[in-house]
């Protein structure tokens, strides 16, 4: 009798909130962490700054093992993870040791450092301290090849496996007091647009992502464990490795693995002071002794030594992982953990491996493929040789159709080659065993251990925008710009006016763009941040501009445009269904841009490699002592799409709808948590360095936990203190120190047009604001009588130097920008004409002004306390066309000074927040806005100024998000200004021309037939060149057809061949 199984879910729907976001639970939650989030934790401000707060200080009982709060103090100084006395580490200690209400110099006596860190390390009184997931130490062994049938594998042990068993360290995350904060029901988030009422799909953390609501409901769906009727939930496990240097000289280095759990918010794992890290391994390198184990080996030549090397080298990471995944893990994956949550109920938890987040030499270790073999990608089996075909319907339809499946029959036929016949690793009989696929004789324990259980070990390989864009295709397009302008004639001269442009960019914000001191041409040191900020900060876009011929130099900007756009988008914090059709129609136009810009651009310079890549190579082949005569020229150097970094740019709408946003697995978050171990290594003796360094991560953890135990406040203040509360618009201080003598400063600057009615129209902006007036745009003259109503005691106004804007950001955070009229003083505000062609105004601040003041109107006097801003206006140059379909940045200039509104006041209230504005370095410096001289209006005693500027929609996502009202967290009155004022150049023009039933983005198929953008260039459209015909999509699609189908065929038949292992495994 066949029965049918009716489970019926109890679905729960909340209420849209102010932002019209609401959330859809598949199941009713138990629990709900976000009711206990304070609002000061969604903000980049001080969540303790409570004014006036005169409540008693807390006093604590000294936490086990310590014997006074003194010592327990100062232990836990000593062990906050810096190894270098500076002026914050001092302040630290005065402030959170000596100041402290239960410090005891008494307590001090007889002390003994050593005495305190053995009694923090060892249990010696019996008295459990710490949790159950400490450090053990193992050796790992992988089988050497002998190359000969007779001879069995050559056994070789790797000591100093130092890891922490997974499942000890999911119980011990769930018994931290960071659990509290853990999700454990996932759900979506829907978004209803205030401005039209349409509804759409928002994708931001782990838990709101398909991945984990497909797993979810996976388990639901397996059969309970029997006489259990708990909840069943699950623990996201998002994996990261990365070795690292811990030393700026020598060769010390080690290999972590870290977990962080999924359930809990990406702003908080993102923080490498939060705690969310969990280190649970140092991976073992291979040793250099074992290259003499190799070389004894008989019949192995000089290149068979390098072939099994790299073969050892895989067996071990994959050994290692044998020992991670153990069976108590395997285990807990099938069955799950019972485990007490932070809400005291019992629940059984299902541990999940959602992201595995690694650089491309660590994915291919992971995935058991050739490095930069024939079928590169870890995650698909697209040719290498088809890679320049990115963002075609063949590329984006091979991606889907050819994913990968781990041909588990191949590989173990291929080591039975290596192992039972002697057959060499790389042999010709090997190869044919693993066929095609780039496949690697390594068996995969990911797929050995839990791929029947529905892991897919290249799903899990996330795309890694920081490795891959910022240190990959964007270095690499920045590299050959180089080179390009190298190839000119005078290419020297002009990359002097390249390094000299770079040195005058601005910088922006607290560290978000940083000075460009060193020659930024020279690319030294230069870490993936740097390279950012050439890119966001689009300072590469004026700065290149006017550097190529004309004929290359408009294609040139808009490439840089197209790109600077779509790092922007991957990087979004938040993500909905419109911001994902535009990523995917702005891959397009980019890759159709770069085949064109290698074809048009690339093919009419005779490139060749830089001087800094040639000392590289010379360098290297004087290592190996046999370096050839002709070494010594200078080789040619061609751009090159075919590789796997640009080929992984066709991936990030597919893995932010199936994993959420890029930020939540980027592999930056790793290497912000190595900053904790190279702060340890100097505290060590050098020698075994792993163990040493997992004493003090222990002692770190433990500290944490007794303290939260204990009820002790952390010593580490995770914001500013001094900053103001984030629920004010703005904040300036009430400082009297700099008084301005109204009188007396005029005529220190008599013969200074910025002072040109400075007192009537402070006067008309006091009026303006007392009455209650619109001062955005009001041509109202007001009569010297009411000028003089308006009282200022002492004709005394102050100055101060910063002002701190808050915000909303558009993933609806609070964030602040500080503006000081000296390094940050460029402003935006709301444009106040009724139908302007761009959204915003644009101001300097030069002053920043408070002041008491009344109206003597005959009435009582009120006085008012009234903050000002002293502003020269900048206006939007009228004859340039900007915006996404021009691929151009807006431009503005000052005011001319003959305008009665070049300057002026500004309510602070009105600031949206701060501009970044770089100067159009091409239109050069003059006087044609104000006479030359020396003025208040400009800086460092400057004689002109810049002509022209670029606003830099690009410098962080929230300002690129503020030009495409496209901003969830942004008030619907900016978002409704920006689409009327945009109008055809706004994003959602272009997702209303995508037919969403086809669109990739959409629906994880197969694209449009052709790209939106059917001039080439865009912003180059009015010089179409006639070979704009040869790159027809229809074209391409047919080369593609003619080069790649055989080997796409190949792949395709070794996809379907090998489906058949784990048809179970669940599809991307």
């Amino acid at each position: 009798i066949r029965r049918l199984l009716l489970t019926l879910a109890d679905t729960l729907q909340t209420t849209f909130n102010s932002f019209g976001i609401c959330r859809l639970y598949p199941r009713r939650p138990s629990f709900e962490p976000d009711k206990f989030v304070s609002s000061s934790l969604l903000a980049r401000t001080c969540p303790n700054a409570a004014e006036g707060s005169d409540s008693p200080p807390q006093v604590y009982a000294p936490p086990y093992p310590f014997a006074n709060m003194t010592i327990y103090r100062l232990i836990s100084w000593m062990n906050s993870g810096s190894s270098r006395v500076s002026e914050s580490k001092v302040a630290s200690l005065v402030k959170d040791v000596m100041l402290a209400e239960d410090f005891d110099h008494e307590h001090l006596q007889g002390f003994s450092v050593r005495r305190s860190l053995r009694e923090l390390d060892k249990d010696e009184s019996g008295k459990r301290i710490t949790f159950p997931d400490d450090w053990i130490e193992t050796s790992v062994t992988i089988n050497i090849p002998t190359k000969a049938k007779e001879d069995s594998p050559s056994p070789y042990t790797i000591p100093g496996f130092h890891y922490r068993p997974l499942v000890d360290v999911i119980r011990g995350a769930f018994g931290d007091a960071q659990a509290a904060a853990f999700h454990l029901m996932p759900f979506k988030r829907l978004w209803k647009d205030p401005l039209d009422g349409h509804e759409e799909r928002i994708y931001d953390e782990l838990y709101t992502s398909d991945v984990w609501l497909e797993a979810q409901d996976s388990i639901h769906k397996q059969p309970k464990e029997p006489g259990c009727s708990l909840e069943r939930v699950i623990a996201g496990l998002m994996l990261f490795s990365d070795a690292t240097h811990l030393a700026n000289f020598g060769t010390a280095k080690a290999w972590p693995l870290y977990v962080y759990f999924g359930n809990l918010t990406k702003y908080i794992r993102s923080s490498p002071i939060s705690g969310a890290c969990h280190l649970v391994g140092f991976l073992p390198s291979l040793p250099d002794k074992i290259k003499d184990v190799i070389s004894s080996l008989p019949r192995v030549s000089k290149t068979g030594m390098a072939s099994i090397h790299t073969y050892c080298r895989r067996e071990l990471f994959h050994a290692c992982w044998e020992i991670l995944l153990d069976e108590d893990f395997v285990y807990a994956y099938r069955h799950g953990l019972v485990l007490k949550c932070a809400d005291g109920v019992m629940r059984r938890i299902y541990p999940r491996i959602f992201t595995y987040s690694a650089d491309y030499p660590e994915k291919v270790l992971i995935a058991t493929i050739k490095d930069m073999g024939s079928c590169p990608c870890p995650r698909c089996l697209v040719p290498k040789g088809l890679f320049g075909y990115l963002g075609l319907v063949k590329d984006m339809r091979s991606r889907l159709t050819n994913l990968r499946v781990y041909a588990m029959a191949k590989v173990i036929k291929a080591r039975e080659f290596i192992y039972q016949l002697g057959n060499i690793v790389d042999g010709a009989k090997v190869e044919d065993a693993l066929g095609e696929g780039s496949w690697v004789p390594t068996l995969n324990q990911f797929v050995n251990k839990l791929g029947p259980l529905g892991l897919d070990p290249f799903r899990m390989l996330v795309v890694d925008i920081m490795h891959e864009c910022e240190l990959g295709t964007w270095k690499a397009l920045f590299t050959h710009l180089l080179r390009l302008l190298y190839a000119l004639p005078g290419g020297a001269q002009a990359i002097a006016t390249l390094d000299t442009r770079f040195r005058q960019v601005p910088t922006f914000g607290n560290g978000v763009i940083r000075k460009f001191s060193n020659n930024t041409s020279e690319m030294k040191k230069l870490a993936a941040r740097d390279f950012e900020d050439i890119l966001q900060v689009q300072c590469a876009i004026p700065v290149f501009e006017g550097l190529f011929p004309p004929d290359h130099d408009a294609a040139i900007q808009s490439l840089l445009y197209q790109f600077a756009q779509w790092h922007a988008l991957a990087k979004l914090r938040l993500h909905c269904d419109s911001t994902l059709v535009f990523l995917d129609e702005i891959f397009k136009k980019l890759s159709r841009n770069l085949r064109k810009f290698r074809v048009h651009t690339c093919a009419a310079f005779n490139t060749t490699e830089l001087p800094k890549e040639k000392a590289k190579r010379l360098a290297k082949r004087s290592e190996t002592g046999n370096a050839p005569p002709e070494s010594s020229k200078v080789r040619g150097k061609k751009f090159n799409l075919n590789t796997y970094k640009f080929h992984a740019m066709g991936d990030y709408v597919r893995t932010i709808r199936f994993f959420g946003t890029a930020d939540s697995f980027t592999t930056q978050i790793g290497e912000l948590a190595h900053r904790a171990l190279k702060a340890f290594y100097p505290l060590t003796s050098k020698l075994d360095t792993p163990a040493q360094l997992a004493k003090h991560e222990r002692r770190r953890r433990v500290l944490r936990r007794v303290a939260e135990a204990g009820g002790a406040s952390p010593s580490i203040s995770l914001s500013p203190v001094d900053a103001p509360s984030s629920g004010k618009h703005h904040h300036i201080a009430v400082s009297q120190n700099n008084t301005v003598p109204l009188f007396t400063f005029l005529r220190e600057h008599t013969d200074d047009p910025a002072l040109k009615n400075f007192i009537p129209k402070l006067k008309d902006h006091i009026l303006y604001r007392l009455r209650k007036l619109d001062i955005s745009y009001c041509d109202h003259v007001f009569t010297d009588e009411e000028r003089n109503s308006v009282i200022i005691p002492n004709d005394t106004i102050y100055a101060v130097q910063t002002m701190q804007v808050h915000y909303t950001t558009y993933d609806m955070r609070r964030e602040y920008d500080t503006i000081n009229p000296r390094t940050h003083g460029d402003i935006m505000v709301l444009s106040g004409e009724t139908a302007p062609n761009h959204p915003y105004w644009y101001a300097r601040v030069l002053a920043i002004y408070h002041m008491e003041t009344w109206l003597n109107n005959g009435g009582t006097p009120v006085k008012h306390h009234l903050e000002v801003l002293w502003v020269r206006w900048l206006a939007p140059l009228r004859n340039h066309k900007s915006g996404m379909k021009c691929a151009r940045l807006p431009r503005v200039a000052f005011v001319d000074e003959s305008d009665m509104d070049a300057f002026g006041f500004l309510d602070p209230g009105q600031v949206i927040r701060a501009a970044h504005l770089i100067p159009a370095f091409n239109s050069g410096r003059g006087v044609s806005s104000l006479r030359g001289g020396k003025s208040l209006a400009r800086p460092d005693g400057a004689l002109d100024d810049w002509e022209v500027y670029c606003v830099g929609i690009f410098v962080d996502r929230d300002m690129f998000m503020r030009y495409t009202q496209l901003g969830v967290g942004h008030p619907a009155m900016l978002r409704m200004v920006a689409r009327d004022s945009l109008g055809n150049e706004s994003p959602s023009s272009i997702v209303d021309a995508v037919d969403n039933s086809n669109s990739v983005a959409l629906q994880g198929d197969v694209g449009h037939g052709e790209d939106s953008d059917g001039e080439g260039y865009e912003g180059y459209d009015d010089e179409k060149e006639a070979s704009d015909e040869e790159f027809s999509d229809e074209e391409l699609e047919e080369e593609w057809e003619d080069e790649g189908s055989e080997i796409e065929d190949g792949c395709e038949e070794d996809g379907h061949e090998i489906e058949d292992e784990f048809d179970d495994l669940p599809s991307f």
